[in-house]
């Protein structure tokens, strides 16, 4: 798959950028550090770049609205982030809360990502802060280099870390359930005022989903089984789960029943999703739409290369495009925990825009200007899109095998937010 963004600036100016328009509402005030407050740096390395997950942890004293910074003493660069707001000026690095993890109570923790360029040397870095205040934040060791995609035109794809949010409430099981329980009573998930669809699974009474939602396994049958998990939910009681088989036949979804036709050109959707496994080099779908103006071919969100992607079904387009600079400005799917996934199709401009957890990705864009590494395969003809159909789930095109459960899922015609 591939995808694309506006006119591609420097990486660095366009997280500066970033960080200048989004700073100035995440940060009200944030408290100090407290006495044993810990950053964990880890980073995976492969030649000529890298990822590094970065675990906040303030301590005695809970924070609301957080800012970390460190120094690089080698020629490391950032390029892109998640779940933070991050910029680098010379060796230091800054990196500020999201809107919604800003608020780490005493003893939790919460966790963002970085990914860069770097050359021959990558020492560990250095003058942790948190808040202002110096933090005992000690660098792991490289994970060493990661598995790269077979094909000579992917970039080299680190098998990302797991990175759940941890706080101190417990981690919920993610067995499944197959048990049927009355239907309960309780309202729809946050956020969806004004929403064609807003579904929270609640009204399901089996361990099938059915009613608004039909399992469908396209082209063939396999292994992929989707059911109603009672016992792993982003709201509620209740979620969907996929559990998503390598190899093209073991692919599984479930297709929403409702009648969509009232979303209109313009379509903005939100759905919760969990999953277990980073994203693979090979390419997989998640999230699938029926393009009637495509030959009801699919317009596809998923992965490749490790990153999240778009893929255009009937020319396998992609955004961003697979070059090691249009993957270094998309982002990971992280594991082991809920992420909010939002997306706008404006089918008459021909335009599409994702967040993850309320932030905008710059290689899942696509602004009508084609630009090199973004979306400049993505508009190598006219792309207009007349979306019918939401589906949702799992399918491989290699080896790759992931269990991922999705919740409060909504689509409308204006954003509706996480």
């Amino acid at each position: 798959m591939r995808i694309s963004h506006a006119r591609l600036a420097p990486v660095v100016a366009a997280v500066t950028t970033l960080a200048a328009a989004v700073v100035a509402p995440l940060l009200a005030g944030p408290a100090a550090a407290a006495q044993g407050c810990q950053v964990d740096y880890r980073p995976n390395l492969w030649p000529g770049g890298f990822t590094a997950t970065v675990r906040v942890a303030p301590g005695d004293t809970a924070v609301n609205g957080w800012t970390v910074s460190w120094t690089y003493p080698g020629d490391q660069r950032i390029t892109g982030a998640w779940n933070a707001v991050v910029s680098q000026s010379g060796a230091t690095v800054t990196a500020r809360n999201a809107t919604w993890n800003g608020s780490v109570p005493a003893g939790g923790a919460t966790e963002f990502g970085v990914q860069g360029t770097v050359g021959a040397a990558a020492p560990a870095p250095t003058g942790f802060a948190l808040n202002g205040l110096p933090c005992n934040g000690t660098p792991s060791s490289p994970s060493g280099t990661p598995t790269l995609s077979p094909s000579p035109t992917l970039s080299p794809s680190p098998t990302l870390s797991p990175s759940p949010t941890v706080s101190p409430s417990p981690t919920v099981s993610p067995s499944p359930t197959s048990t049927s329980s009355p239907s309960p009573t309780g309202p729809p998930p946050a956020g969806c005022a004004g929403a064609v669809l807003c579904d929270g699974f609640e009204n399901q009474t089996g361990s099938t989903p059915s009613g608004d939602w039909t399992v469908v396994h396209p082209d063939c049958a396999g292994t992929g089984a989707a059911a109603v998990d009672t016992a792993t939910a982003h709201g509620g009681g209740r979620s969907v789960r996929i559990d998503g088989g390598g190899g093209y036949c073991n692919h599984v979804f479930v297709r929403a029943n409702r009648d969509l036709s009232a979303v209109g050109t313009v379509r903005y959707g939100r759905l919760w999703v969990r999953h277990t496994t980073a994203l693979p080099a090979d390419h997989v779908t998640v999230l699938a739409m029926t393009d009637a103006a495509d030959g009801n071919r699919d317009l596809r969100m998923g992965g490749q290369n490790g990153s999240l992607q778009w893929n255009r079904a009937s020319d396998d387009a992609t955004l961003p495009e697979q070059s090691p600079a249009g993957v270094a400005l998309s982002v990971p799917l992280p594991t082991g925990r809920w992420s909010c996934v939002e997306f706008m199709v404006d089918g008459s401009a021909g335009l599409l825009r994702t967040w993850l957890d309320g932030v905008a990705v710059t290689g899942l864009t696509a602004d009508g200007v084609p630009t090199h590494d973004v979306d400049g395969q993505w508009y190598g003809r006219t792309w207009r899109p007349r979306l019918t159909d939401l589906k949702l789930g799992w399918e491989s095109y290699g080896g790759a095998a992931d269990t991922l459960w999705f919740d409060d899922v909504a689509l409308g015609a204006s954003r509706i937010g996480c």
